[in-house]
């Protein structure tokens, strides 16, 4: 297990290895708030890939990659994670408005 130091080749070999095999593929996250680290894992029982950081801007990126993963496990391993973001999904659902107490 050894730890990838470039975010964008863990994630172009995360997707590749989920693409090989997303039956058993698995991804972890763990944070430790005491050290403030964050690591990433993705794993296929066969290949483990491993991302740590303690950046605050990394969340973001992690919030990608998890939008990435969501869409693969739900639309399928062939499906484009580039069309679907978090931003879009939020942007089409509709407010409520008229419904809450007047301040």
């Amino acid at each position: 297990m050894v730890y990838i130091t470039s975010w964008d080749e863990f994630v172009d070999r995360s997707v590749q290895l989920f693409r090989a095999d997303p039956e058993s593929t698995r991804y972890v996250m763990k944070y430790r708030h005491c050290d403030g680290k964050l690591v990433l894992k993705v794993t296929d029982n066969k290949e483990c890939l491993k991302f740590k950081t303690d950046q605050a801007q990394d969340a973001k990126k992690m919030e990608k990659l998890n939008n990435v993963f969501f869409t693969l496990m739900s639309r399928g391993p062939g499906a484009d994670p580039a069309e679907v973001t978090g931003k879009d999904q939020m942007d089409a659902q509709p407010t409520k408005k008229g419904r809450g107490r007047k301040q």
